[in-house]
C-alpha cells in the first residue's frame, strides 16, 4: 500500500460515473464511491491505466459534476483514483455541495 499523500479528507459518496478517456470515442460506465476535494475513487470494471488522461462526469443527487482528470492509481477489475484538474467554477460549487453533504453525514452533524 502506498503512502497517504492526500492534500484533503476522502468521503465515502455514491454517484453514477461516467469516465472517457482523452481522445476516445466512447465512455465508460462506473460508480463514484469515495470523493475529496481534489478526486475520487471510481469502480470500474475495466480500469485505465495510471497515468492516462480522461473526462470524468458524476452524477448524484440530481446533480451534475465534470472535470478533466488523470488517472493516479488504477487496480485491476476493481476501479481507478482519479485527480481532478482544471475544475470549472459551476462544478468546483456542486463539488463543496456534495462534500458538505458527505462530511455532515460521516460526522453525524444535524442541520
Amino acid at each position: 500500500m502506498e503512502d497517504e499523500r492526500r492534500r484533503t479528507p476522502r468521503f465515502p459518496f455514491t454517484g453514477t460515473a461516467e469516465v472517457t478517456e482523452k481522445g476516445a470515442s466512447g465512455s465508460a460506465p462506473g460508480r463514484v464511491t469515495e470523493l475529496s476535494l481534489f478526486g475520487c475513487y471510481v469502480e470500474i470494471p475495466n480500469p485505465l491505466a495510471k497515468g492516462t488522461q480522461a473526462i470524468l462526469k458524476i452524477y448524484s443527487e440530481g446533480r451534475y459534476f465534470e472535470s478533466q482528470g488523470t488517472v493516479l492509481y488504477s487496480q485491476p477489475s476493481q476501479g481507478i483514483g482519479v485527480g481532478f484538474h482544471n475544475v470549472n467554477p459551476h462544478y468546483l460549487t456542486v463539488l463543496r455541495q456534495w462534500l458538505i453533504t458527505a462530511a455532515s453525514a460521516k460526522f453525524g452533524k444535524k442541520d
